[in-house]
Parts: structure tokens; sequence; C-alpha cells
């Protein structure tokens, strides 16, 4: 069987729910733990996210299959490269990352990707796949991984045409069913689709 570890696209530092968490003001739970000791990443682009990015979580830690030496997901971030979702990051790291601009041109972002890549393609053999869950449309995610895991680099194919959040209630459905999607290589993939038909809403029987 092969292993599999999943590059979760980061979430969006610039929304509503980003300012609220980073206000000095905040009150709630996440901003006082954020600005006192840190809170994890994941649950941090949980909240931001909602839907989209709590979608990639579950469904990463539902399928992934990583060789010993690794993590099972990753996140991408715009100035750190790929952080476990269990990292604990604290006030000004974020505020570092929402400053930093996520563009396969822009080195601040680019070089600690790259080096992130680079490293953990050296703990994985050719038995390994790296999945990506995030979109495959523009140069900034896929340019840079291309180079360093080639035709290792998946996507699940039903991404094509969707927006992000039908892609988080199609992640979300497929923990629910215990049902992994299938993979296509990015290298060989069309990028761009037609949209495909609303899913289906979800049975609370």
């Amino acid at each position: 069987m092969r292993n599999r570890i999943f590059l979760l696209s980061p979430a969006n530092l610039g929304g509503t729910r980003a300012r609220l968490v980073l206000n000095p003001d905040a009150k709630s739970d996440l901003a006082c733990r954020l600005r006192a000791n840190g809170v994890a990443l994941g649950e941090l682009f949980t909240f931001l996210s909602s839907l989209y990015f709590r979608g990639k979580l579950a469904y990463s830690k539902a399928f992934c299959l990583p060789p010993s030496a690794c993590s099972g997901s990753y996140v991408i971030t715009a100035n750190a490269g790929l952080l476990d979702p269990e990292t604990i990051v604290v006030l000004d790291q974020v505020r570092g990352m929402a400053a930093a601009r996520i563009d396969a041109e822009e080195r601040a972002y680019r070089a600690p990707f790259e080096l992130s890549c680079r490293l953990l393609s050296e703990k994985i053999d050719d038995s390994c796949d790296i999945v990506l869950l995030g979109s495959i449309a523009t140069p900034k995610y896929v340019e840079p991984l291309l180079q360093i895991f080639g035709e290792r680099l998946l996507f699940p194919a039903e991404f094509v045409g969707r927006g992000d959040m039908s892609r988080g209630g199609l992640l979300l459905r497929a923990v629910k069913a215990q049902s992994e999607l299938a993979y296509t290589s990015v290298l060989s993939s069309t990028r761009h689709g037609a949209r495909p038909p609303k899913l289906l809403p979800v049975s609370r029987g």
C-alpha cells in the first residue's frame, strides 16, 4: 500500500473572522489563547475558514498514511513553508503570515515553501504520494510543488470546477461515508473545468 501525505492550502487571513481574532482587544477564547500561549495552526485556520479548511483537515486525518518520519498532513503558509497542523502559533506569527503574499513570484513565500518541500522529499521515497487539497488553477501552489514532487503530486479529481464551499462539503461527505476520493496527477490533469452539479443535501436520518 502506498503512503500518502496531504498538503492543505491555508485559510484566508484577510477576512472578517481573521480580523476578529487578530484584534488585540478581542475577548473570544481563541483570541485570548492566541495572545497568551498560542493555538494549534489547524484549529485557528478551521475557525477562520470554516467549512473548506474544516473539510481539508478532517479528510487528511481520516485518509493520511504517512511514512513513520512524517506527519500525515502539512499546511502551506505564506511565509513559513509547510507546518504541521498541530504546530502552535502565537499572535505575532499569525500577523506575519497575514502580511505576507502567497504568490509564486514572491521570494518571501516561495523560498521557505520550497525548502520545506525539499526537506519533506528527502524523508519519503517513491512509494509516497503527495496530495494537494487546494487549488490547482493558479501557479501559486502548483508551480513550486511540481518542481520538487513531479508526478507524485496528486489532487482529488472531483475538485475540478468546484468552488471552495463545494470542495469543503465534498471532503466532509467523504469522511462521513469513509469513502476516499479518487486522485489524479496534477502534471497531466485538466486544471480548469465545467462546474459540476451541486452536492445533494446530506441526509439527517
